[in-house]
């Protein structure tokens, strides 16, 4: 598998370099158009065994909407991939982070279909393949990120770079977001929350931008409060004044009881005086993604178009 990589050091230049791969196993590509590119130059930091290559499955029994959705598991070459307007274009940028628990990502359920809706809204869309080990890593010597770091480093670096290349990719540097689910939705707090200096060492340019969102959008967020002190935000996310404005989405009856991470996190950003907007519904479940159904909360999307109105990411024209 052949898969391109970043340059820093000489502005916007792509090189190669190959990833070792088994025979027989197939690895999650974007369509024809788009091309992955790797976010580390070299050796990824915190690099962890792998002991399985980078697989990608259909997932049938459990289908979303009546449609199956695909799994990658195993990532260790995390990668981004960047989908851009076709016409027009707000300057607004959204990295995009897909669910699964840490242990896998719902790549198109959660990822490609997003980028989808928010290209044809003008806004950039950078969808990042975050490490996913097979069992979430807790790591006390990550300091105040325990809950799978190797995740965040990739995210801060991802958010780096598009800082660094916001001119060529036609992108406004003061308006670039985050936006995940589930897992993907605790990144996006992580990255809200963790953003003073980064938590790997800098390698080049992209790591001295500054790796805070302008904005964020969390839906059905996971591990944000702590389960055994009951109603406690989780301290790895330490909400400030400093937070960046916050959309929250979430479905009451979610089988992930995920439905306390979104009301500890909000009141959190409320009480820091975090501009925060919460959508809570009665129906909706776990892991509905972009796919419409008869429910209500699948209109979720408008709302966010909405909200970047009020915030003054996008033109209300």
């Amino acid at each position: 598998m052949t898969i391109k990589f970043l340059s820093t050091a000489c502005c916007f230049m792509f090189a190669f370099f190959s990833i070792n791969s088994w025979a027989g196993q197939s690895t999650w590509q974007p369509s024809p158009s788009h091309t992955q590119v790797a976010i580390w130059p070299g050796a990824v930091p915190d690099a962890q065994p792998v002991t399985r290559p980078e697989s990608e499955k259909s997932v049938t029994d459990a289908l979303v909407a009546g449609q199956p959705w695909e799994e990658v598991s195993h990532v260790s070459e995390p990668t981004m991939t960047v989908y851009s307007p076709n016409g027009k274009n707000t300057g607004v940028a959204m990295l995009v982070f897909p669910g699964g628990g840490y242990q896998v990502l719902a790549m198109d359920l959660e990822g490609t279909e997003v980028c989808d809706w928010l290209v044809s809204q003008g806004i950039t869309c950078v969808l990042l393949k975050y490490r996913v080990p097979s069992v979430p890593r807790m790591a006390p010597d990550w300091g105040a990120y325990p809950q799978s770091p190797m995740a965040l480093e990739d995210a801060q670096r991802t958010l780096g770079l598009v800082r660094l290349h916001a001119v060529g990719w036609h992108i406004d540097p003061h308006k670039i977001g985050v936006l995940g689910f589930s897992a993907g939705g605790h990144l996006v707090a992580a990255m809200s929350t963790h953003f003073t200096q980064r938590i790997y060492k800098p390698i080049d340019a992209a790591d001295t931008e500054s790796c805070r969102p302008d904005f964020a959008i969390a839906l059905y967020p996971g591990h944000l409060w702590i389960d055994d002190q009951k109603f406690v935000l989780n301290p790895a996310v330490p909400v400030s004044s400093k937070t960046p404005p916050t959309f929250l989405l979430q479905a009451e009856d979610d089988d992930e009881d995920n439905v306390n991470d979104s009301l500890v996190y909000y009141i959190a950003l409320k009480n820091a005086g975090v501009p925060v907007e919460m959508h809570l519904y009665a129906e909706g479940g776990h892991g509905f993604g972009l796919r419409r159904t008869a429910l209500p909360i699948t209109q979720w999307p408008a709302l966010v178009e909405t909200w970047l109105k009020t915030i003054g990411m996008i033109s209300s024209r």
